[in-house]
Protein backbone atom coordinates (compact mmCIF):
# COMPACT_ATOMS: atom_id res chain seq x y z
CA UNK A 1 0.00 0.00 0.00
CA UNK A 2 0.95 3.96 -0.56
CA UNK A 3 1.39 6.01 2.46
CA UNK A 4 -1.88 7.41 1.19
CA UNK A 5 -3.57 4.39 1.20
CA UNK A 6 -2.12 2.78 4.37
CA UNK A 7 -3.49 5.81 5.84
CA UNK A 8 -6.93 5.53 4.99
CA UNK A 9 -6.89 1.95 5.33
CA UNK A 10 -5.60 2.31 9.17
CA UNK A 11 -8.07 5.44 9.81
CA UNK A 12 -11.10 3.61 8.68
CA UNK A 13 -10.15 -0.13 10.73
CA UNK A 14 -9.72 2.43 13.76
CA UNK A 15 -13.20 4.50 13.38
CA UNK A 16 -14.72 1.03 12.24
CA UNK A 17 -13.49 -0.29 15.80
CA UNK A 18 -14.18 2.79 17.49
CA UNK A 19 -17.67 3.30 16.23
CA UNK A 20 -18.49 -0.64 17.21
CA UNK A 21 -17.97 -0.35 20.77
CA UNK A 22 -14.27 -1.19 20.60
CA UNK A 23 -13.55 1.23 23.63
CA UNK A 24 -15.70 -0.87 26.09
CA UNK A 25 -15.67 -4.58 24.82
CA UNK A 26 -14.05 -6.49 22.36
CA UNK A 27 -15.51 -6.54 18.80
CA UNK A 28 -16.02 -9.78 17.05
CA UNK A 29 -13.57 -10.38 13.62
CA UNK A 30 -16.56 -10.83 11.31
CA UNK A 31 -18.51 -7.95 12.34
CA UNK A 32 -15.40 -5.87 11.73
CA UNK A 33 -14.24 -6.98 8.83
CA UNK A 34 -17.38 -7.00 7.13
CA UNK A 35 -17.20 -3.26 7.96
CA UNK A 36 -13.82 -3.01 6.28
CA UNK A 37 -13.25 -5.37 3.27
CA UNK A 38 -14.08 -3.85 0.13
CA UNK A 39 -15.64 -5.35 -2.65
CA UNK A 40 -12.82 -7.40 -4.26
CA UNK A 41 -10.66 -7.59 -1.37
CA UNK A 42 -9.84 -10.12 1.31
CA UNK A 43 -9.21 -9.92 4.67
CA UNK A 44 -5.59 -11.61 4.96
CA UNK A 45 -4.89 -7.92 2.59
CA UNK A 46 -5.06 -6.30 6.16
CA UNK A 47 -3.09 -9.07 7.98
CA UNK A 48 -0.46 -6.61 7.83
CA UNK A 49 -2.17 -3.40 9.33
CA UNK A 50 -3.64 -5.17 12.03
CA UNK A 51 -0.33 -6.24 13.43
CA UNK A 52 1.44 -3.02 12.81
CA UNK A 53 -1.65 -1.46 14.93
CA UNK A 54 -1.43 -3.94 17.82
CA UNK A 55 2.49 -3.16 17.67
CA UNK A 56 1.78 0.57 18.10
CA UNK A 57 -0.50 -0.24 21.13
CA UNK A 58 -3.36 1.55 19.14
CA UNK A 59 -5.02 -1.82 19.44
CA UNK A 60 -5.58 -5.36 21.33
CA UNK A 61 -6.00 -8.69 19.19
CA UNK A 62 -7.20 -11.95 20.56
CA UNK A 63 -8.54 -15.13 18.62
CA UNK A 64 -12.43 -13.83 18.93
CA UNK A 65 -11.62 -9.94 17.83
CA UNK A 66 -10.56 -6.66 18.39
CA UNK A 67 -10.46 -3.66 20.89
CA UNK A 68 -8.89 0.13 20.58
CA UNK A 69 -6.99 0.80 23.03
CA UNK A 70 -6.78 3.63 25.29
CA UNK A 71 -5.30 6.50 24.86
CA UNK A 72 -2.90 5.13 21.98
CA UNK A 73 -5.76 3.88 19.93
CA UNK A 74 -8.25 7.11 20.01
CA UNK A 75 -4.89 9.49 19.36
CA UNK A 76 -3.89 7.38 16.17
CA UNK A 77 -7.49 7.28 15.17
CA UNK A 78 -7.74 11.51 15.50
CA UNK A 79 -4.38 11.70 13.73
CA UNK A 80 -5.56 9.80 10.58
CA UNK A 81 -8.71 12.12 10.78
CA UNK A 82 -7.48 15.21 10.94
CA UNK A 83 -4.69 13.81 8.02
CA UNK A 84 -4.43 15.26 4.53
CA UNK A 85 -4.26 12.09 3.45
CA UNK A 86 -7.28 10.66 4.65
CA UNK A 87 -10.37 10.54 2.32
CA UNK A 88 -13.20 8.56 1.57
CA UNK A 89 -12.99 7.50 -2.29
CA UNK A 90 -15.80 6.34 -4.58
CA UNK A 91 -18.60 8.43 -5.14
CA UNK A 92 -20.78 6.49 -2.33
CA UNK A 93 -19.60 6.36 1.38
CA UNK A 94 -21.21 3.98 3.48
CA UNK A 95 -23.72 4.57 5.92
CA UNK A 96 -21.86 3.55 8.75
CA UNK A 97 -18.84 5.87 7.78
CA UNK A 98 -20.50 9.04 7.58
CA UNK A 99 -22.61 8.15 11.03
CA UNK A 100 -19.53 7.27 12.89
CA UNK A 101 -18.07 10.68 11.86
CA UNK A 102 -20.90 12.84 12.90
CA UNK A 103 -20.45 11.02 16.48
CA UNK A 104 -17.22 11.23 16.28
CA UNK A 105 -17.56 14.63 15.95
CA UNK A 106 -20.10 15.50 18.75
CA UNK A 107 -17.66 13.30 21.19
CA UNK A 108 -14.45 14.51 19.96
CA UNK A 109 -13.68 16.59 23.09
CA UNK A 110 -14.92 13.88 24.97
CA UNK A 111 -12.72 10.98 23.12
CA UNK A 112 -9.59 12.49 22.50
CA UNK A 113 -8.82 15.52 25.29
CA UNK A 114 -10.76 13.21 27.77
CA UNK A 115 -8.71 10.15 26.91
CA UNK A 116 -5.62 11.86 28.51
CA UNK A 117 -7.19 12.93 31.84
CA UNK A 118 -6.33 11.45 34.91
CA UNK A 119 -8.93 9.10 36.72
CA UNK A 120 -8.80 9.45 40.36
CA UNK A 121 -5.59 11.47 39.85
CA UNK A 122 -3.76 8.83 37.85
CA UNK A 123 -3.65 8.02 33.98
CA UNK A 124 -4.74 5.21 31.62
CA UNK A 125 -3.07 1.97 31.93
CA UNK A 126 -1.55 1.66 28.64
CA UNK A 127 0.91 -1.33 28.82
CA UNK A 128 0.95 -4.81 30.11
CA UNK A 129 4.20 -4.07 32.29
CA UNK A 130 2.52 -0.77 33.69
CA UNK A 131 -1.13 -3.19 34.64
CA UNK A 132 1.00 -5.63 35.90
CA UNK A 133 2.70 -3.24 38.62
CA UNK A 134 -0.64 -1.51 39.38
CA UNK A 135 -2.54 -4.84 39.60
CA UNK A 136 0.02 -6.42 42.36
CA UNK A 137 -0.18 -3.42 44.39
CA UNK A 138 -4.00 -3.21 44.41
CA UNK A 139 -4.10 -7.19 45.11
CA UNK A 140 -1.22 -6.49 47.86
CA UNK A 141 -3.18 -3.90 48.77
CA UNK A 142 -6.65 -5.39 49.68
CA UNK A 143 -5.21 -8.69 50.93
CA UNK A 144 -3.65 -6.88 53.89
CA UNK A 145 -6.47 -4.45 54.67
CA UNK A 146 -9.12 -6.97 54.25
CA UNK A 147 -7.43 -10.17 55.09
CA UNK A 148 -8.37 -12.62 52.40
CA UNK A 149 -5.71 -14.66 53.37
CA UNK A 150 -4.03 -14.60 49.36
CA UNK A 151 -7.13 -15.24 47.98
CA UNK A 152 -8.41 -11.85 46.97
CA UNK A 153 -11.55 -11.41 44.99
CA UNK A 154 -10.74 -10.60 41.01
CA UNK A 155 -14.02 -8.67 40.91
CA UNK A 156 -12.08 -6.82 43.77
CA UNK A 157 -9.24 -6.32 41.49
CA UNK A 158 -10.82 -4.64 38.85
CA UNK A 159 -12.91 -2.24 40.70
CA UNK A 160 -9.62 -1.14 42.40
CA UNK A 161 -8.29 -0.38 38.78
CA UNK A 162 -11.47 1.02 37.81
CA UNK A 163 -11.17 2.67 34.48
CA UNK A 164 -7.83 2.69 34.04
CA UNK A 165 -8.15 0.02 32.04
CA UNK A 166 -10.68 -1.53 29.89
CA UNK A 167 -12.42 -4.41 30.44
CA UNK A 168 -10.88 -6.84 27.63
CA UNK A 169 -7.79 -5.70 28.21
CA UNK A 170 -8.15 -6.39 32.28
CA UNK A 171 -8.97 -9.91 31.07
CA UNK A 172 -6.45 -10.25 28.61
CA UNK A 173 -3.56 -8.51 30.73
CA UNK A 174 -4.66 -10.45 33.70
CA UNK A 175 -4.91 -13.65 31.96
CA UNK A 176 -1.36 -12.88 31.02
CA UNK A 177 -0.04 -12.71 34.80
CA UNK A 178 -1.11 -16.51 35.32
CA UNK A 179 0.59 -17.56 32.37
CA UNK A 180 3.63 -15.35 33.43
CA UNK A 181 3.15 -17.32 36.84
CA UNK A 182 2.96 -13.84 38.81
CA UNK A 183 -0.83 -14.93 39.64
CA UNK A 184 -2.87 -17.91 39.79
CA UNK A 185 -6.58 -17.20 38.76
CA UNK A 186 -8.80 -19.65 40.98
CA UNK A 187 -12.17 -21.28 40.65
CA UNK A 188 -15.37 -21.50 42.97
CA UNK A 189 -17.97 -18.37 43.33
CA UNK A 190 -17.95 -14.97 44.55
CA UNK A 191 -19.63 -14.27 48.19
CA UNK A 192 -23.43 -13.87 48.18
CA UNK A 193 -22.95 -15.08 44.42
CA UNK A 194 -24.00 -11.98 43.18
CA UNK A 195 -24.27 -11.38 39.55
CA UNK A 196 -22.35 -8.31 39.36
CA UNK A 197 -19.44 -9.62 41.41
CA UNK A 198 -19.48 -12.86 38.64
CA UNK A 199 -19.61 -10.28 35.97
CA UNK A 200 -16.40 -8.45 37.21
CA UNK A 201 -14.71 -12.03 37.77
CA UNK A 202 -12.82 -14.05 34.26
CA UNK A 203 -14.07 -16.28 32.51
CA UNK A 204 -12.57 -18.46 29.97
CA UNK A 205 -13.01 -21.04 27.57
CA UNK A 206 -11.37 -23.50 28.71
CA UNK A 207 -10.90 -23.30 32.76
CA UNK A 208 -14.30 -21.64 32.98
CA UNK A 209 -14.78 -18.92 35.83
CA UNK A 210 -12.17 -18.18 37.64
CA UNK A 211 -13.27 -15.62 40.58
CA UNK A 212 -9.96 -15.61 42.97
CA UNK A 213 -6.53 -14.58 41.95
CA UNK A 214 -3.80 -15.97 44.95
CA UNK A 215 -0.02 -14.20 44.33
CA UNK A 216 2.91 -16.28 42.99
CA UNK A 217 5.69 -14.10 42.81
CA UNK A 218 6.70 -11.68 45.26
Amino acid sequence: MTSKNTVQTITRLLLALWDLGGMQQEIKKGQLTKRIVAKGQKVTDYQGIFEELQKQGAIAISKKGYSLTSPKGLEVLGKGLKSDKFKFEGTIVGTWAANALVKWISQIDVAVVGANVPVNGKGAIVSYDEFKSVALEVYDKLNYEYNFNNLVPIYRIRRGIGDRVSRTEFNNWLLETQADDILQLQGGSVEDSAPDKIEDSVATELDGLRCYATRLKA
